[in-house]
Order: C-alpha cells, then structure tokens, then sequence
C-alpha cells in the first residue's frame, strides 16, 4: 500500500518537522552506540590479548613440549590470542564500516532535511501572504459596500424631504427651487461616488480571490505534495540506512564465528588431547635411572670389632648427610662464584714464541707486569659498568667465562642416569640434525650465488664469499663429528640400559665416600665428590643466563702457535688449528675464540690471525 505524506499529511508540517528532527537525533545516538560498543570490543581484546602474554611461557623450555597437558595450554593460549584478533577485527569493522558511514550520512541528512523544510516554509510563507492579500481587498470591498450602502439611504432621505416639499410648494403655488434640493443633488453625487469605488472595491476582491485559488491549488495539490514527498524519501533513506547499519554490525559478528569457532574447536581438540597415562610414562622416560632398586640390609654385629658393612640404603643416607655437613664443598656454592672470581690472579698474556716452528713451543722472554685484568673479571666489570644495550652481551660473556671457570658437563652426558642419559643425546642429535639441514642448505644458497657472480660479474664479486663458505664447511664438519660422536655415545648408553643389573649400584658405592671410610669411622677427602658437586652446581648457575643464545662468531682465526691454556677461561689449541672468533681483543690482548659448541674460551691475540668478514676486509692481528 502506498502512502504519500504530500496528500495524507498535507496539514502536518511542525509534525513532521518534529518526527524527522527525532529520527536525526536516533541515528546520532545509534552511531554513538556502535562506537561505544567497537570501543569495548578494543578493551576486551587487549585484555584477552595481554591475559594470554602473561600466562606464555617467557622462554620455550623442554617441559612444555613433553606434557600433553601443557601443549595443550599453550595450544589454548595461541587460540586466545586468535580471539582477540577476532575481536580487534570486529572492532575495525565497526569503526570503519559502521560508525564513519553513519557519521557522513548523518551530516548530509541534516543539510537535506534543512533545505527541505525551507522550501516547505516558503511555500506556506507564499499562501499565507496571499491569504493576508485576500482578506484585505476583502475588508475593503466591505467597507466601500457600507458606505455606498449609506450614501445611497442619505440620497433616498433627502429626496422624499424634497418631494414633500415640492408638494408643499405647488400647493402655495410657488415654483423657486428651495435649499434642500440643492442638497439632494449633492447627496447623489455622493451617493454615485460611493457606488463606483464600491464596483472597483469588488471587482479587485473578485481578482485577489481567483488568484488566492489558484494559488491554494497550486500549494496544496502540487508543493506541498512534492516537498512531502522528498522528506518522505529522506525518512526512509535514514531507515533503511539504520536497517544496514544494523545488518552490517551483525555481519561484522558472523564473520568472525568461523574462525572463532574454530579456535574454540582448537581448544577442545587440545583438551581432548591431554593423555594422563602418556604424561605419567613422560615422567618415567624424564627421571627414570635405570637401576635396580636396592636389596636387603645385612645384618651387623656391633659386638664385634669388625669394619662395619655399608649397604647400598645407608650409601644414600650418607651421601645425603655429607654433602648437607660438608664444608669441604662451599666455595663451589653458588653466593661465592663472582667472589672466587673477583679474587682470580690476573695475568697479561705471554707473549709469541720467537720462531714459529712447529715443534717450537719454548715461549720468548717474560713480558713485564702488566696491569691488564684476566677476561673473566673483565667481562663482570663490563657487566657493572655498561649500559642497557651491551648488558645483554656482557652477561653472554660471563656466562660463557664461568662456565669454563667452573667446569661444565661431560660432553657424553655419562653423569646422567642411564634414561636420561638417552633422552639427552637423542634430542642432542635431533637438534644437530636440524642444525646440519640448515647449515647444507645455506651452503648449497651460496654455492649458487657464487656460480650467478661468475655467470654475472657486475652483481658481485664470488671471491668474498669464499671465507663465509669456508666457515660454513667448518661448521657442517663440526655438526657432522659431533653428531658421530653423539650417535656412538647414544649407543653405548643404550646397550648400557641394556646390560645394567643390580650390581651397577653396588659398583658405584665401591667408589662412594663411604666406601673410603677408615676404620675408625673418619671420612678421607675424595676431590671427585666435590667435582662432580661442583659441575652439578655450575649448572644450576648456567641455568640462570639460559634466556640468550650464544654469541654468533664474527670472523675466522688461525693459530700460529701452539698455546696451552692453563688459566681458567682459556682455550688450549694447536699450531694451524682453525677457530671461530666470538669477541675481539678489548685491548688486554686476549681474543675469545670458539672450537665447537662445548669448547670456548681466550687465547693470546698475538697467537692468532684473525680475518674479519663484517669489516670486508682480512685482518692479521700477529704482533710483530
């Protein structure tokens, strides 16, 4: 059914000036609406977003990837952090889409509402000043009508006075025109005035009334209906604009649940794969020994002066109860560390031989004392002093310093159980494995850059990719010898597993402090306790700088002589050896170099050429 407000509301103007202001004011408060609502959409996802940084993991440790349960919480935190992403998403559209279209459309409605409505008034303004022009030929031709209307009863009054006194006369037989005649004839006179300003009065009133018709007409049959029709459209754009407003906030919505359904999906397939018993056996595989569990206790004869017997039960009770009274094994506790190392004898390097012969190893003459401090203590003074950018560094450095100080893991993992043991060098060689595909891979890039260089030679120059060749076929037989290493170790501990019986443990206590107790039951100092004390507690300590990967080496070096470091922080190496350099000479003319991934530390820098590939340039740092 169509309804034409032109024709339907022809005598609702304010009315409609009212309902259309009140429909503005609904679409401000509508985009008002939808920018609050993007606004608390942006808070809940920053708030989701920052809920799911703080419970991640700051590092990425091997337990979070053991337990079924705690993949699954991470899983949950990544799908959390898609949520929000959602949510931002949404929030986008809404600001974008939503709010910035109705906030155009609403300004230009307010301009076409107001042109509208002054059309409007001016059409009305037109009838009512032709109604006002009616009215007043209206009065006037009203009152040109009285009073021709009075001019004519004074005339017909004074012309019975004159008859009458005609009559008078003819009856005294006088014929001389008396005053009052004279005045009648005035009075018509008057009367014809009147009577024609009354015929003009009337035919202007005639005249102004046709056109106030036509006028009227014309108002109510063919502006109003056409100035209503165009608010009319107005009002129904500004609907149907609401209608799509709200359609595309909805679809804002909808298009997100697929993903959000499938993050939701992702955490129930998460939860779902939480598996206790795989977790429980994880936790076996993790720290399981893999020896047998201790036999009986012997029975002994306090009354006989015999050598009391040890079991295997009273070796743990001991061993626990010595290192927790034994103050044999302080300096290696962890508060004393930096101590021990503040108090190290700094020595300044020994200068080169003075022919570099092969088999001449005699060092030349004593250099004189130098104020120079040893590495170790130089890195912690750098670490005190140095501001937030190479504090980073500096910790590297002093983490590696105190790792060779103090001792680090046997390579072959054998201090471990046997289960452990394995675990360990099986992820050793997983990780080796991965390590040696990327380091093929890049040599196989610069191989085929260095065949476009020769193929081209105004891209680039073959021969400066040379020593970054050299250094990565170094490091693949690097990766490649420790991964032998590692496969042989892994078999020795396998077939290890395999052979181990009962008689492990007791072999084990044969070299146990107790074991070596006198017979007066006093304790005789064994160094390897506190050895293997002391390795257990420098990893600990190394757990502490586990956050940073190891320096990247930033050049090559050969060794002109041989060295042995004697010193803690230094590397012993042979003449022609190759090494990776990690840090230049800091001017105490020591240069820290790198063997393999276990073997680091600081060799004299008159010892070594060093070539430096990021200055572009070979750098021989043997002092003349």
């Amino acid at each position: 059914m169509n309804v034409n407000w032109g024709s339907e509301l022809w005598d609702q103007f304010d009315n409609l000036e009212k309902h259309t202001s009140w429909g503005i004011d609904f679409l401000e408060k509508y985009t008002k609406f939808v920018k609050e609502r993007a606004d608390i959409e942006l808070n809940y996802a920053k708030q989701i977003r920052n809920l799911s940084k703080k419970y991640l993991p700051k590092r990425s440790r091997e337990d979070d990837n053991r337990y079924t349960w705690c993949v699954a919480f991470g899983t949950t935190l990544q799908q959390l952090g898609e949520l929000a992403a959602q949510r931002e998403e949404v929030a986008e559209n809404l600001n974008s889409h939503v709010a910035a279209d109705l906030g155009r459309f609403t300004h230009e409605l307010k301009a076409e509402r107001k042109a509208h409505f002054q059309d409007g008034r001016r059409a009305q303004q037109h009838i009512e000043n032709s109604w006002k022009q009616l009215e007043s030929t209206k009065r006037r031709f009203e009152r040109d009508s009285k009073e021709a209307e009075r001019a004519q009863h004074l005339c017909n009054r004074m012309d019975n006075v004159d008859n009458n006194m005609d009559a008078e006369k003819v009856a005294q037989n006088r014929l001389e025109p008396s005053p009052a005649s004279r005045c009648s004839f005035k009075a018509r006179q008057a009367e014809q005035q009147k009577q024609q300003t009354a015929q003009e009065s009337k035919k202007e009133y005639l005249t102004v009334l046709n056109q106030f018709n036509r006028d009227q007409h014309q108002h109510y049959h063919t502006m109003v209906p056409v100035i209503y029709q165009r608010i009319q459209e107005m009002e129904e754009r500004r609907i149907e604009r609401v209608s799509s407003a709200m359609r595309l906030s909805a679809e804002a919505e909808k298009k997100s649940l697929p993903v959000v359904g499938r993050c939701l999906d992702a955490m129930m397939d998460a939860a779902e794969s939480i598996q206790a018993r795989m977790d429980t056996r994880s936790v076996v595989r993790v720290y399981k020994s893999g020896f047998e569990p201790p036999g009986d206790v012997d029975p002994e004869d306090f009354g006989a002066s015999m050598r009391r017997s040890i079991s295997e039960s009273s070796y743990l009770d001991e061993r626990v109860e010595e290192r927790r009274h034994s103050r044999k094994l302080w300096p290696f506790l962890r508060k004393n560390k930096l101590l021990n190392l503040l108090s190290s004898p700094r020595q300044p390097p020994p200068p080169p031989p003075a022919s570099p012969s092969p088999g001449g190893t005699a060092p030349g003459p004593p250099s004189p004392p130098s104020t120079t401090r040893e590495p170790i203590a130089q890195r912690l003074n750098d670490l005190m002093t140095s501001g937030s950018r190479t504090r980073k560094q500096c910790l590297r450095s002093l983490k590696r310093g105190l790792s060779l100080k103090l001792g680090s893991a046997p390579p072959d993992c054998s201090h471990l159980p046997a289960e452990q043991r394995r675990e360990k060098l099986q992820n050793r060689i997983h990780h080796i494995g991965q390590e040696i595909l990327q380091e093929r891979e890049q040599r196989e890039a610069l191989v085929k850059m260095k065949a476009v260089y020769h193929q081209n030679p105004t891209l680039g120059d073959g021969a400066t990719l040379e020593p970054r060749l050299d250094e990565v076929r170094r490091s693949l037989h690097r990766l490649e010898e420790e991964l032998r290493n590692n496969q042989v170790w892994l078999a020795e501990a396998e077939q290890g597993s395999k052979s181990s019986t009962p008689g492990t443990l007791k072999q084990i206590d044969a070299a146990s402090p107790d074991s070596r107790e006198s017979p007066d039951g006093s304790y005789t100092e064994d160094r390897s306790a506190e050895v293997r004390f002391s390795k257990s507690r420098s990893s600990d300590f190394d757990d502490d700088f586990d956050d940073d990967e190891p320096p990247a080496s930033i050049g090559t070096c050969k060794s002109l002589y041989p060295f042995q470091g004697q010193n803690e922080g230094t590397l012993s190496m042979c003449e022609g050896e190759l090494l990776s350099v990690v840090e230049e000479d800091k001017g105490d003319g020591w240069t820290r170099v790198r063997r393999n991934a276990e073997e680091e530390g600081y060799v004299p820098t008159s010892y070594i050429k060093v070539f430096m590939e990021a200055k572009g340039f070979v750098q021989t740092s043997r002092l003349v």
